[in-house]
């Protein structure tokens, strides 16, 4: 393996654990991050952060921290953004990580200088604007998945405030305004949720049903009850929804639509909020929007209202633009790697934290930061377990599902199955660590 340093671009979460587990392993990298400092889009102030004032996890603590850095007891089960910054640069120190990172540092341009192994060019500006020019041994890319807004074309033209979600950051933007809210996604519920407390009104525009789980069950965060037997999708689903209809109802009595997918075939919504604000006709539920009419708004079911202010939360897409897409092995809407990780044939671009499934957490993507950091030990070692992972990815195969047949939609391309996936990525450090990586 060559001794040049490998380029890990990102230090948010997963960019954090590929870090620790680079130095865990020995693998020489140079780190890069746009932001003065860690936390990616949890830190609210970053440039490309995305983050919310209102803005909490959707999963628990428990269930999302990183093994070996639990949260602290009096942090809250669901805690806030600001708490979670604090966390990562915790973290950072912890695991003495910064050191290891150039910031206010903007990646430019990665491109190869042949076939794996060969070397790649590097192109980066620093805070003061001056651009730099490096080769090294490969790259890591761990910047996120959700800083580039997926935003739709609309007929029409709206003569009131049209923003994305992404460009939210305060209730204060909702102030007095008749807000409709486009898309019933996780962040769409929230501020919807912001909006009934500080717009004048507050519609919620959605094209398909969803399946809503509420943050506790039976005083319990809803994500730590059961799953200490593993269950067959099909007995999994009529357990949990059952539950779910004793404490979220029939979203459709809410004027929500029914869900065109089976429970887990897209992410829930995990918000009750949002049903108890609608069940008191906070928020009315509108048909998708057919078109814009200075600041009408006509929804396909034939009605129309007017508005001030409209916010698509429609999401985001895969965004890597220093990087050729050919070198991604991209496919539709993504990449298509490896246990979401690694390249077909090449052993040096690597992407982490592409990778989303209800429940992974953060210790699932640390689990995929250390299969590589691992790997790339192993090819260094001339380990088989190592050679066994290259014949794998370079014979074909298909992102782990688990038999679940998620949604065909932009968002869900690089949708995994908990379990199966952990169960594959565990395996295959399992088998690295008896070869001695």
């Amino acid at each position: 393996m060559s001794a040049l340093p490998f380029a890990l671009v990102g230090a948010g979460p997963t960019g954090l654990a590929a870090a620790k587990t680079l130095i865990e392993q020995n693998i020489p990298f140079k780190g890069f991050e746009l932001h003065g400092d860690v936390g990616g889009l949890w830190d609210i102030d970053a440039p490309r952060s995305t983050m919310y004032e209102s803005a909490h996890l959707i999963s628990s603590k428990t269930m999302t921290e990183f093994t070996d850095f639990p949260m602290a007891a009096d942090v809250a089960d669901y805690p806030s953004h600001t708490e979670l910054k604090r966390y990562f640069r915790a973290f950072a120190d912890r695991f003495d990580l910064r050191r290891h990172f150039h910031f206010n540092a903007q990646v430019l341009s990665v491109t190869t200088l042949g076939e794996s192994g060969d070397g790649w060019k590097l192109v980066w500006r620093d805070g003061q604007g001056d651009s730099h020019e490096e080769i090294v041994a490969g790259v890591i890319i761990a910047n996120g998945t959700l800083s580039e807004p997926n935003m739709p074309k609309f007929e029409g033209e709206f003569a009131g405030e049209l923003i994305h979600s992404s460009a939210y950051r305060s209730a204060s933007q909702l102030r007095d305004k008749r807000v409709l809210i486009i898309g019933a996604g996780n962040s769409g519920c929230d501020i919807a949720v912001d909006a009934v407390h500080h717009g004048k009104s507050c519609d919620i525009s959605v094209r398909r049903g969803y399946h809503f789980v509420p943050k506790y069950i039976f005083g319990k965060p809803a994500d730590t009850v059961g799953g200490a037997i593993r269950l067959p999708m099909w007995l999994k689903r009529r357990i949990d929804g059952t539950i779910l209809k004793w404490f979220t109802g029939d979203p459709r009595r809410y004027g929500f639509p029914e869900p065109d997918h089976a429970l887990y075939e897209s992410h829930p919504i995990v918000n009750s909020l949002v049903l108890f604000h609608a069940g008191h006709g906070d928020i009315r539920v509108r048909a998708d929007v057919a078109r814009f009419d200075g600041n009408t708004v006509h929804f396909r079911d034939g009605t129309s209202e007017d508005y001030d202010l409209v916010l698509a939360a429609t999401g985001y897409k895969v965004h890597y633009p220093f990087i050729d897409q050919d070198l991604l092995n991209w496919r539709g809407s993504a990449p298509h790697l490896f246990l979401n990780a690694m390249h077909p044939s090449r052993d040096d671009v690597f992407v982490l934290g592409m990778v989303e499934a209800s429940g992974l957490g953060w210790q699932g993507r640390h689990e995929q930061a250390e299969l590589v950091a691992r790997y790339l030990g192993g090819l260094r070692d001339n380990s088989p377990a190592a050679a066994k992972i290259r014949a794998e990815k370079a014979a074909g195969f298909d992102r782990l599902t688990g038999g679940v047949d998620y949604l065909d939609l932009p968002r869900m391309a690089y949708y995994v199955e908990k379990r199966t996936f952990r169960n594959a990525v565990n395996a295959r450090i399992s088998a690295l660590k008896g070869s001695g990586t």
